[in-house]
């Protein structure tokens, strides 16, 4: 069954769009479980009615004619039920209906199971045969299999057939909504530019060729350097392989023929295709044929179609990095997976919005795409991004949709949502030298997150009073090497000279997780749960030293330096890196260098370090809560995942009794105690975390402005008469509901996300 469901779902997702996808699924089902009849009905969201799309046993002709409410039928008795519905003989059924164009007056035993993807009813699966006979249980649990692995093919095959309708030259057209998660708030509308990963041939953007001719002679220069380097890894190895294991590199040559995949290749770029996007689809074409095919020894040449593509595509790439990529005004950058490295190296002059097909509204790409104030959408999983370079665009960072193609209306109102904004944020700015004090006389420093070089002039113009989070990673993200340490001393003085006199709070290197560096790879099953943070940095005492060393030099003469130590789990581990410090310290003042020691606190991330607060808060100078991943761990949500993004609760129960517990725990030690997650950078979040007793909210610079309003607009009295009642409450989604009303109700509706279009 395995191997039987591995090539259905094979053959499907190498299928030309939906119809070939569907009339696969069918003719495959149909054989394979030698049953005389299989039928995909489909939800049409204009009709509302399950329509007949592919069948292999009725009249063909009824297939996109015939259709059914959820009301209606069998079917629609299994789309509205979500489950399978077994029979032996359907015409027995109350709720059957015939439908005479179908022929299946003729057919008895019945079993239909439901199509969902991310909780919708897409469609459903039906094999029906002659015979009276309930099919066993073995039979009901295949098609069951075969339909959960198929949703999520059918939804992006669907995704895609929709996309393509419409042409890139149509003045209008029909719009498509997708929907994925909120990354950063606010509102863009631009031309998309997909940015492929290096050598993955799956992820090619699709584009028209501007230069016909010229797209060929690359790609035959891309051919020619591929051969070269066969040859010479042929030769090289001649004398060590038998004559037989030689002959694979004349494989490879033969496969690279005008006559072959070459050929290929040049009449998709003949028929109008970039060269990149003709390869990718002749290679994936290709290797999914090899992929299904019985014999082993053949089976296995997709793996080498995929590496020659791969090789191929890498000459590509490098020849096209050579030519300056020119953004469009309002770009709209759309990725597979954003990351951090890429974000660092993005210029924002003409970038309105991102778009990351993976990840979720809590990566760390996102919160760096909001520290830099663009509206991003995440975890789009059904998203035809490939197909939609150089395709006009609304994203909605406020709900986490997309519209492509979208109507003259629909542009129309979000337009207007962008006007407002622009009002909201001129009116946020006069605030700018005024503190961030309650209407009782409570002052709260507001603190700003950064990682970027362009962070340090949106955080002061925005009135920051700190840094309570530099992200060294980032630095070492955009290099091809660990930076040397004078490098790291450079870097790190431009922060502290921009801030000083104002506190600046360096993490130490902080990788694994979501943050890997390409030139120091981790590989592990479980990243969240590995070797991340601290752990790595300790286990290398060699680059903890070095940036240690960097950060301090750095320091020289200016005195507002804090080091702050990630995913601590132990007080060994704080007094391991204590020790550490020290040493850097005494060599770098043995050295001749007039260096201080800084103020040492830790990050508050993990559990484990919650119910250690106070043990750390008697070590160190300081401590800080990181909120996303504390979230993260109490609520067992991987934070990149988009499938349980909904479960990634902030305000969870749960989550408010541990910051409360910690702000308590740190007090009690006279600790200074400030939170850098995402939670401070919500008008309702703020006021509770002032309300526990935190004494600095550091967040993104863009919310900074909005965040001293909400705190300029209340009296301590007020936040912690919200505490108090939040404090009563079970449910997160009712919390979540009682904060926007409360921001509603304290006249703060100005911050609150805009009423946006359905």
């Amino acid at each position: 069954m395995l191997e039987l469901l591995r090539k259905i779902v094979q053959e499907v997702s190498t299928a030309a769009d939906v119809n070939s996808a569907l009339d696969l699924i069918v003719r495959r089902i149909q054989r394979d479980m030698k049953t005389e009849v299989c039928s995909v009905f489909l939800f049409d969201p204009s009709s509302q009615r399950f329509v007949l799309r592919a069948s292999q046993g009725l009249n063909r002709k009824s297939i996109g004619k015939v259709s059914l409410s959820s009301s209606e039928g069998i079917v629609g008795m299994v789309a509205r039920r979500a489950e399978p519905i077994n029979l032996e003989d359907a015409e027995t059924h109350p709720a059957f209906c015939y439908l005479q164009e179908t022929g299946e007056e003729r057919f008895h035993a019945f079993l239909g199971v439901p199509i969902i993807h991310q909780r919708q009813v897409l469609g459903v699966l039906v094999v029906q045969q002659k015979e009276c006979r309930r099919y066993d249980e073995s039979e009901e649990a295949f098609l069951v299999t075969v339909s959960a692995q198929l949703a999520g093919v059918i939804a992006l095959a669907e995704a895609t057939g929709s996309v393509s309708k419409v042409s890139k030259t149509q003045e209008k057209g029909i719009e498509y909504r997708f929907e994925g998660v909120p990354g950063a708030p606010g509102v863009a509308i631009g031309t998309v530019v997909v940015v492929a990963p290096l050598a993955n041939i799956e992820a090619v953007p699709e584009k028209e060729a501007e230069d016909i001719e010229l797209e060929i002679k690359r790609f035959q220069q891309a051919l020619d350097k591929v051969r070269k380097d066969i040859r010479k890894v042929s030769a090289k190895l001649a004398r060590r392989l038998r004559h037989d294991e030689q002959a694979l590199f004349d494989v490879y040559l033969r496969m690279l023929d005008d006559n072959a995949l070459s050929g290929e290749i040049v009449e998709q770029i003949r028929a109008g295709s970039w060269a990149p996007g003709a390869l990718s689809r002749v290679i994936m074409t290709n290797a999914g044929q090899f992929a299904m095919m019985d014999d082993p020894y053949l089976r296995e040449r997709a793996t080498d179609i995929r590496d020659l593509g791969r090789r191929v595509l890498s000459y590509l790439q490098e020849e096209s990095e050579r030519q300056a990529i020119e953004l469009p005004e309002n770009a709209i950058l759309v990725a597979d997976e954003l990351s951090p490295a890429l974000l660092g190296e993005v210029s924002t002059e003409k970038l309105a919005g991102l778009v990351s097909v993976h990840g979720s509204g809590n990566s760390h790409a996102a919160i760096i795409a909001r520290s830099m104030g663009i509206p991003t959408v995440m975890g789009i999983v059904d998203l035809p991004y490939r197909r939609l370079d150089g395709r006009h665009i609304i994203l909605d960072g406020y709900s986490g949709r997309l519209y492509v193609d979208p109507s003259d209306e629909l542009l129309e109102a979000y337009r207007e949502i962008l006007r407002e904004q622009a009002e909201v944020a001129a009116e946020l700015a006069t605030l700018k030298e005024l503190p961030a004090i309650t209407q009782d006389g409570v002052r709260m420093p507001l603190w700003v997150n950064t990682g970027l070089i362009a962070d340090v002039a949106r955080s002061l113009e925005k009135g920051a009073e700190g840094i309570g989070l530099y992200r060294t990673e980032i630095p070492f993200m955009v290099r091809d090497f660990f930076p040397s340490e004078h490098e790291q001393t450079q870097i790190y003085r431009k922060q502290l000279e921009a801030f000083a006199p104002l506190p600046v709070t360096m993490r130490t290197l902080d990788i694994g997780g979501d943050k890997a560096l390409p030139y120091f790879p981790i590989q592990e099953e479980n990243p969240f749960l590995g070797w991340r943070g601290i752990r790595v940095t300790l286990d290398h005492p060699e680059i903890f030293l070095v940036q240690i060393r960097a950060m301090l030099r750095a320091n020289e003469g200016l005195g507002n330096l804090r080091i702050m130590l990630p995913m601590v789990t132990s007080v060994h581990e704080v007094d391991e890196a204590k020790r550490l410090l020290d040493r850097a310290l005494a060599e770098l003042q043995d050295e001749g260098y007039v260096v201080e020691r800084p103020l040492v606190g830790v990050m508050i991330e993990v559990p484990a370090a919650v119910y250690q607060a106070r043990l750390f808060a008697q070590r160190v100078d300081f401590i800080s809560v990181g909120s996303n991943d504390l979230t993260q761990y109490l609520l067992a949500v991987d934070r990149n995942n988009p499938r349980v993004a909904g479960l990634y609760m902030a305000y969870h129960p749960a989550v408010l009794k541990a910051l409360e517990y910690i702000s308590r725990e740190a007090h009690k030690e006279g600790v200074q105690v400030s939170i850098c997650g995402e939670m401070a950078a919500e008008p309702g979040g703020a006021l509770l975390l002032m309300a526990m007793g935190y004494d600095v909210l550091s967040m993104n610079a863009t919310n900074l402005p909005g965040i001293k309003s909400a705190i300029r607009g209340v009296t301590m009295a007020q936040a912690e008469a919200l505490l108090a009642q939040v404090s009563r409450m079970d449910d997160a989604d009712k919390i979540q509901a009682l904060m926007s009303d409360t921001i509603q109700t304290l006249g703060l509706s100005q911050l609150a996300r805009p009423v946006l279009p359905d």
